[in-house]
């Protein structure tokens, strides 16, 4: 099991990766693979990152907020 999840200063959820099977009735290709983007609510397919890839996302959410 793993879950990698960003949020803001203020815990808004940026994203979150993670494989718990609590979103089987979305019937999602990846399953249970996931991504959480933006809010709990809003799940997309997703493979299983790696945390150099999760890194790089992070990285540049925050150069694009800061350029």
């Amino acid at each position: 099991m793993y879950s990698y999840q960003y949020i803001d200063s203020v815990n808004n959820l940026i994203f979150r990766y993670d494989n718990t099977e609590h979103h089987r009735k979305l019937n999602l290709s990846t399953f249970p693979h996931h991504k959480h983007d933006g809010s709990e609510d809003n799940v997309i397919t997703s493979d299983a990152p790696l945390l150099t890839e999760v890194l790089k996302e992070v990285e540049k959410i925050i150069h694009q907020q800061n350029p």
